[in-house]
Order: C-alpha cells, then sequence, then structure tokens
C-alpha cells in the first residue's frame, strides 16, 4: 500500500493541480486546458504545524494475559438459550456528529455538505426524456423531436457535471519527511492485517450462564466477515492512498492526520492523539474448521462436561478447534467503540505503536 503523493487529482474532467499558491482547477482536454485557483482544500503538515484552507466555494488490559475463551453466537440448536447466556451486548460507535475535534470541523462540514447534496441529472434525464415524449405525443416535425433530444442530452451532461463538482470534496495532503514515513509505516503494517485469512467485526457480546451448552466458552459473540483494504472515502478525493477498515455500519478512513467515520447519516472524524487502541491475544472457539493461518492451542466440543470431555447426552456433539486471534478494539472519548478479530495471531501487535508513532510524528494543529 504505497502512499505516492500526487500533484494532481481528477474529478470528472476537471484536474485539480497542487502548486505552490494552493490549489488550482483547471478543465479540457490533451493540449487545451483552461483553468482557475487557487480553490479546493489544502493540508499543510509541516515543521510549523497542520493548516487546513478551505475551498473558496465550500459551504486497557495487559496484552500478555489473554481473555477468557470466547464462542460464537449460539444456533437455533441450542436449549434455552435466554437461560444458558446473558443477553449479547451491542458493541457500537455513537452518533458520527459527535466525533469532531476542533481541527476537522470545517472538513466534516464541506463532506456532509456533498453528501447531503441532492444530484440534478437524474431530474434533467426525466424532463428530457418527458420533453421528447411530449413532442411526439404533440405530433411535431421529427426533426424539432430530434432538437429536443440532443438538447436534453447536453443539458443531461451538464448537470452530471456540476453534480460531480457539487458532489466532491477534494483535499491535498503536502506531507513533510517524518510525517510521510510515518505514514507509510501504518500503510505497511495495515497491509499485513488486511493479509489474515479470517477478518471479523465483532457486533455484540455477553456471558455465558451454563458453559456445557457452549463449547466450554465463558463468552458468546456476534461476528461478521469484515475488510482492510486500500480504499478511497465516499465524496472526497485526495492525493494521497488511505485504507479502510468495515465496522458494520461504518467504515473507519485513516487519512495521514486523523481518521474520517462515514455512515449514512453523515462523516465524524476522530483524531489520532484521541484514539485508544487495546491490541491483545484472545481465545476463540470456532464451531466450523479453523482459518489456515490460525494458531491452534487447543480442542473442546461442541457440548462439554465439567471435566472437559464430550456430554454423551447430546448426539452429533462435535470436536470443536480453540484458536489463538488477535483482538483490537478501537475506542475514543467521542464516542467511537469498535471490536475487530484477526484470525492471525500477533500480526496486529504493530497497529497501536504505529499509530502512536504517527500521532507523535504530526505536527501540532492549526486551523
Amino acid at each position: 500500500m504505497g502512499i505516492y503523493l500526487r500533484k494532481s487529482v481528477r474529478v470528472g474532467p476537471f484536474r485539480f493541480n497542487l502548486s505552490g499558491s494552493g490549489v488550482g482547477v483547471s478543465v479540457g482536454v490533451p493540449g487545451f486546458r483552461v483553468g482557475s485557483g487557487p480553490r479546493g482544500n489544502y493540508v499543510q503538515m509541516g515543521a510549523h504545524g497542520i493548516y487546513y484552507r478551505a475551498s473558496l466555494n465550500a459551504h486497557h488490559r495487559p496484552a500478555a494475559m489473554p481473555r477468557p475463551v470466547r464462542g460464537p453466537s449460539p444456533g437455533a440448536h441450542l436449549p434455552d438459550l435466554d437461560r444458558t447466556h446473558a443477553p449479547l451486548q451491542e458493541i457500537e460507535s455513537g452518533d458520527v456528529a459527535q466525533m469532531v475535534d476542533s481541527s476537522s470541523k470545517a472538513l466534516l462540514d464541506e463532506i456532509s455538505g456533498k453528501q447531503r447534496a441532492i444530484r440534478l441529472w437524474p431530474i434533467v434525464f426525466f424532463l428530457g426524456i418527458a420533453a421528447v415524449g411530449g413532442t411526439v405525443w404533440a405530433h411535431w416535425p421529427q426533426w424539432a423531436t430530434i432538437v429536443v433530444g440532443v438538447v436534453g442530452v447536453l443539458a443531461m451532461v451538464a448537470a452530471a457535471l456540476r453534480d460531480t463538482l457539487r458532489k466532491t470534496a477534494v483535499v491535498f495532503y503536502d506531507l513533510d519527511a517524518g510525517t510521510e514515513h510515518a505514514y507509510q509505516v501504518l500503510h505497511d503494517v495495515a497491509e499485513k492485517m488486511a493479509g489474515s485469512r479470517g477478518l471479523w467485526h465483532i457486533e455484540a457480546e455477553g456471558a455465558v450462564r451454563d458453559r456445557k451448552y457452549h463449547a466450554g466458552a465463558s463468552t458468546l459473540m456476534r461476528r461478521k466477515p469484515t475488510f482492510i483494504n486500500k480504499q478511497a472515502p465516499g465524496y472526497l478525493k485526495t492525493n494521497v492512498a488511505t485504507f479502510a477498515l468495515g465496522v458494520g455500519r461504518q467504515t473507519l478512513h485513516f487519512f495521514p492526520d486523523r481518521i474520517l467515520v462515514y455512515d449514512r447519516s453523515g462523516v465524524g472524524a476522530v483524531a489520532y492523539r484521541d484514539l485508544r487502541l487495546n491490541v491483545h491475544p484472545t481465545r476463540f472457539i470456532e464451531n466450523g474448521g479453523a482459518p489456515s493461518d490460525a494458531t491452534v492451542v487447543g480442542q473442546t466440543w461442541q457440548y462439554v462436561n465439567k471435566n472437559g470431555g464430550p456430554d454423551r447426552r447430546f448426539k452429533n456433539n462435535h470436536q470443536l478447534p480453540v484458536c489463538l486471534y488477535d483482538e483490537m478494539a478501537l475506542t475514543s472519548a467521542s464516542g467511537l467503540n469498535e471490536l475487530v478479530q484477526f484470525s492471525r495471531a500477533g500480526v496486529a501487535g504493530a497497529f497501536a505503536p504505529t499509530i502512536a508513532a504517527l500521532a507523535r510524528a504530526l505536527p501540532p494543529e492549526r486551523t
């Protein structure tokens, strides 16, 4: 996951260019381009601080101690589920509108405005169809219908270009050498984490009341597969590569200076200095086969006796692997609360110190 810093960003037919005077925009074809500037957004990160320049037209537990053995959510075949375990408690972040630090407010306001902006081209498209249909219904000459159709197509293209600018914020980063190196190391660690055969977002967990029905696990979890990959966030174009972590209904996008938290309701931000990370090993009982890169540290039974042996009262009592996984909790005072699990033990251990190193490399923030 390289972080090559580009000097231009393309948004549809428009090209935003970074220069010494700021950000300019041009449009055209090779050999002929018309431009204006400076405009757009510019984040300068150097020895004198982080500066955000808005567009001119913008509106712990010890890591060495594993948790008690956990297990997956119960299946429908288990008896008296309400008695064998406590209700699963949701592990979920708060409202992204509350995840705002002072230096992010202007940027978040602009991205949220882009997100809320209504696209015009579908309206123009249906109006054009109605206009062409009206000419046919009124028995206009064929040439008149063709003219109305061409005008409608041109209007739709113009509306689409307008939508492209209205719904896209452009942010340029100018990083000093220390910050660029720290951010590259973060990408390298994220790439290793993405290589895990199993990667899950933990949605809820609850204590077990009767372990014999849950393979001897002390905690039940509801989890779903998730992702870490190189991905650009919606409504934003930037000149630096970013990566994303899926956490249920929200997606965390890691930028050089902060995390942007996207969901359907809007966009929030968490500064690296405010992010709390807790990475630790955990034992997890898989109710199927273990991922190929998992470290299997033991075996148990789907229905287990107090001595650890199989409970003979149950038929089809399968033996299950106990795996050693990495678990990462991401929290912040502004409401971020997410839990992620990796099948490869030790792969996430470098993530927390890498984030801390990036936070130290960042200069003081100024708006």
